[in-house]
């Protein structure tokens, strides 16, 4: 304690006494000094053009004006010193390490977030004695914080958060796609984040800052214990300390921040029950634990203050009861409890909350039965109670929470039916009542529910027969009722309905084992791809599948011991058929072969062993000729690899070029023999595809040592390629880049809404864009994921690009349109920005029109393009931009189709494109 004071004292005497030489100066040398101080930092930055504005000028004779106040991010007071340096999201590159901040005895203001800021924080940084709002948050300054930061006594708020993560952030780690900053918990307790930057311990020092009223320093490199001194900032208001690798416990200091807010610790390694003083905070809105190793009980007066909004507690070990608090707690918005030991009865422990919108409090130890008060939570789109000891019925109340999007309460003790009523839930897109006891049969009204994407009744005792209605479900991608006493056949509505799952070749799950059914299966792709275990266990089931009796046989069978006569009738006269039609035919043989020897032979090529037959590419592409054209697929002529395996390109003798993707061993191995017609039928739908804005598929050769897919030759490669080159970025203008935004857009119209069946992309990202020679968009690889085995190793490859994937990929693991939706808008920032977007993303989603508006236009569009100087141009990109923040929303419902984004864009008359 002695050293820390002593250390202490040392510092603050040598700021005091630098600040009285500073200010022993003439005033008027002042400006000058802050000048100087910002054009060596210039110099330093190298040439930027958000610096381009900081020069002296003439002012007549030789004398020059030595005033920084019209300076772009300066801004000065009355006396001409500059009060505030505000250069946040601007991209600058470069280091704080060369900004002399003894030059600005002024400055009140230091805003530098949101940029690509490396090196150091100076410790001269604890001279400017007067600053009251220091921003450094998400660059990647790599160093501690020093401890001259304590200085800075009149600082209201600070913030250094993520100065850590150097690649993108996964969005499976986000239920909802939020970011860290707005979820506030992490789903996965072992995630892998690079962290090399902002590092160390945090200063006890900074508990000095008696002024601060918000501190944050998430998603950075910090560790060890919270310093118990953080409980002395009386005016503190927010804290965040999430994303750290923090350990210990929370100092019951923090019971006297009564004026805190929020208070973000999750996502740390913290342990140890929780402090009583956290139930004194009575002004908490927001309060999240997730993720660490807390034991104990949760603090009982956690909403004493009956303010609570947002509170998170799961991925932890707490036990004991759900806090009394929360059950009047009428503020709630979103709470999160999940993967703990809670007990106690739910019918007692939660009331009505007429704001909630998301609850979970699945896999604890809750019992109770559940309440028919969850009926007027009217806003509630997520309830997921999952894994506990509920038991009773399914209250009818439910089906009054008409924006609910997924219900979730399997694997617990409910009885009785289901509720027939949950099908006028038209918003929901799962349902999982899996796990429990269940009787009784499926309700019809089931088939009501439009926007179903996923429906789980298995492992229960629902009997009856598998209703018609189902086949209504057109979005439907999983269903599993499995384990169950459903009997009669599979009904006839969820083959031929054409936009149900069985011609839904993105549909993930089918599971009817372990039933009474019987009949044959209904036609169409997915019931012929689909698992042989998906029909075991069941009564009589029959069709051409492993596993099953083939349906004539079984037909055959189920008439033993019927009228003998009329059986050896029917034997009899079909051997008689048989015996004719093999006469005809060997009699057509023959006949044949005589003609055909009077006429001269053609030399053939030998037969191949294959699963699938060579594809002929209008009689000039042949399998011999791939292999001479590219050496035996020699390196030399490989031009790109991916998921699936590696392109090369190969010119043929007539001067053709192809560009021919050759498969992974595996992917090959992956194609189960008895899949291979559905696979060559989807090949031939596929080359029939004509687009301007699609490369085309030309057909899929797979032989025994090599299976390959032939696809139009791209002169000018990806997008993605051309973006990260600046010579081939400034020659993509503005109007080459709307025109290449409209050329996706129109071919996902295309995909979506023109094939039968639609065809979804997965994988929509700047790679999968070629550029033709005149620089036109075609999206390419297509139909790769529709090809494969959806079962195989590499099916999540194929489920998309990081950093395009649509969050709602994160619970449901299926992929419809929307999906594509979301990937092409994110692809529309990255085409205006010529990056990708990444964590600005989320900034522009929680901003204004006129925030987004003016950000795009002044600060993220390419750099190295020049700026739009006309109106007109302007309003176009803002025009753009509104879609690409439409098409990017985080739910899946709120995004527009591609047929109406490629309307819109058609419609808009844009000037000179």
């Amino acid at each position: 304690m002695a050293n820390y004071k002593e250390k202490y004292l040392s510092i603050t005497l040598l700021t005091v006494l630098l600040v009285l030489l500073y200010s022993s100066c003439d005033a008027n040398s002042v400006p000058n000094r802050e000048v100087e101080a910002l054009l060596k930092w210039k110099e330093s930055l190298a040439n930027q053009s958000i610096i381009q504005s900081w020069v002296t000028t003439p002012a007549g004779g030789n004398a020059t004006v030595q005033s920084p106040c019209k300076w772009r991010g300066i801004t000065c007071n009355s006396a001409g010193h500059v009060i505030e340096i505000n250069l946040a999201y601007t991209g600058l590159r470069g280091t704080i390490e060369y900004l002399d901040f003894s030059s600005f005895p002024n400055l009140l203001r230091l805003d530098l977030k949101v940029n690509q800021l490396t090196g150091k924080i100076p410790p001269n940084i604890g001279l400017l004695s007067k600053l009251q709002y220091l921003d450094l948050s998400t660059n990647s300054l790599n160093s501690k914080l020093p401890i001259s930061l304590a200085n800075l006594t009149q600082v209201y708020e600070l913030d250094m958060s993520r100065n850590n993560i150097t690649g993108e952030l996964d969005p499976r780690l986000f239920p909802d796609g939020t970011s860290p900053s707005k979820t506030g918990l992490i789903t996965l307790k072992n995630f892998h984040l690079q962290k090399t930057l902002l590092s160390g311990r945090i200063p006890d020092e900074m508990g000095n800052l008696k002024h601060l009223s918000s501190l944050a320093l998430d998603w950075s490199h910090f560790y060890g214990h919270i310093p118990p001194s953080l409980g002395n900032l009386s005016s503190l208001t927010y804290l965040g300390l999430s994303g750290l690798q923090l350990s210990g416990q929370i100092p019951a200091s923090f019971g006297t921040l009564n004026k805190l807010t929020e208070l973000r610790l999750h996502v740390n390694n913290l342990s140890g029950s929780l402090p009583e003083e956290l139930g004194n905070l009575s002004s908490l809105l927001v309060l999240h634990l997730a993720v660490n190793n807390f034991t104990g009980q949760l603090p009982q007066d956690v909403c004493g203050g009956g303010k609570l909004v947002n509170f998170s507690a799961a991925f932890n070990n707490f036990s004991g009861p759900i806090p009394k608090s929360l059950r009047n707690c009428k503020t709630l918005y979103r709470v999160r409890l999940e993967y703990n030991q809670l007990t106690g009865n739910i019918d007692q422990d939660f009331g009505v909350y007429p704001n909630l919108t998301y609850i979970d409090f699945s896999y604890n130890k809750l019992s109770g039965e559940l309440s028919p008060n969850w009926g007027e939570c009217r806003n509630l789109t997520f309830l997921n109670a999952a894994g506990n000891m509920i038991g009773g019925q399914i209250p009818d109340e439910i089906t009054q929470l008409n924006q609910l999007m997924r219900l979730d309460l399997s694997s617990n003790q409910l009885s009785g039916s289901i509720p027939a009523q949950i099908g006028k839930l038209e918003n929901l897109f799962s349902l999982s009542l899996k796990d429990n006891i269940l009787s009784g049969p499926i309700p019809a009204e089931l088939g009501g529910l439009s926007n179903l994407e996923s429906l789980d009744l298995s492992m229960n005792r629902l009997s009856g027969q598998i209703p018609g209605q189902l086949g209504d479900c057109s979005k439907l991608q999983s269903l599993c009722l499995s384990k169950n006493r459903l009997n009669g056949t599979i009904p006839y509505q969820l083959g031929k309905v054409p936009s149900s799952f069985s011609s839904l070749r993105s549909m993930v799950a089918l599971n009817l084992s372990y039933n009474n059914l019987e009949g044959p299966l209904p036609d169409g792709n997915f019931f012929r791809s689909a698992q042989p275990e998906s029909f075991s266990n069941n009564k009589d089931l029959c069709g051409e599948r492993q596993g099953l009796k083939p349906c004539i046989a079984a037909s055959i069978e189920k008439k033993k011991g019927k009228d003998h006569k009329h059986k050896i009738v029917v034997i009899v006269a079909s051997l008689a058929s048989i015996s004719i039609f093999l006469v005809g035919c060997i009699w057509i043989s023959a006949y044949i072969c005589r003609r055909s020897a009077n006429q001269p032979k053609i030399e053939s090529r030998p037969e191949q062993k294959n699963h699938l037959s060579v594809c002929h590419f209008d009689g000039k592409l042949m399998y011999k000729d791939i292999l001479e054209a590219t050496k035996n697929f020699d390196e030399i002529y490989c031009i790109g690899a991916g998921g699936f395996g590696k392109v090369y390109k190969a010119e043929m003798l007539d001067g053709q070029v192809f560009a021919v993707k050759k498969l992974n061993s595996h992917s090959h191995d992956d194609i189960e023999i008895q899949e291979v017609n559905s696979f060559k039928n989807e090949v031939a739908a596929l080359t029939e595809i004509r687009h301007r804005n699609i490369v085309r598929l030309y057909g899929f050769c797979a032989q025994r040592w090599h299976s390959f897919l032939v696809y139009e030759f791209m002169e000018r490669g990806s997008l993605a390629k051309t973006l990260s080159n600046d010579v081939g970025a400034k020659e993509l203008d503005w109007g080459k880049r709307i025109r290449i935004i409209k050329g996706v857009a129109h071919a996902l119209s295309y995909m979506h809404h023109d094939c039968v069946p639609p065809i979804i992309h997965r994988d929509i990202s700047s790679k999968n864009v070629l550029l033709s020679s005149e620089l036109d968009a075609r999206v390419s690889d297509f139909g790769t994921a529709r090809l494969l085995n959806p079962d195989s190793s590499n099916w999540t490859a194929v489920a998309g690009t990081l950093g395009y994937v649509a969050p709602e990929f994160a619970y449901s693991l299926a992929v419809t349109e929307k999906c594509d939706v979301y990937s092409f808008g994110v692809l529309t920032l990255e085409v205006l920005m010529g990056k990708h977007p990444g964590e600005i993303l989320s900034f522009l989603h929680s901003s204004s029109d006129d925030q987004k508006f003016g950000l795009i236009i002044d600060v993220l569009l390419d750099p190295r393009l020049s700026p739009p100087k006309r109106q007109e141009l302007e309003d176009e990109l803002s025009f753009i931009l509104s879609l690409a923040m439409l098409c990017s929303q985080a739910n899946p419902q709120s995004r527009p189709t591609m047929r109406s984004v490629s309307q819109q864009l058609e419609a808009r008359q844009f000037q000179g494109f």
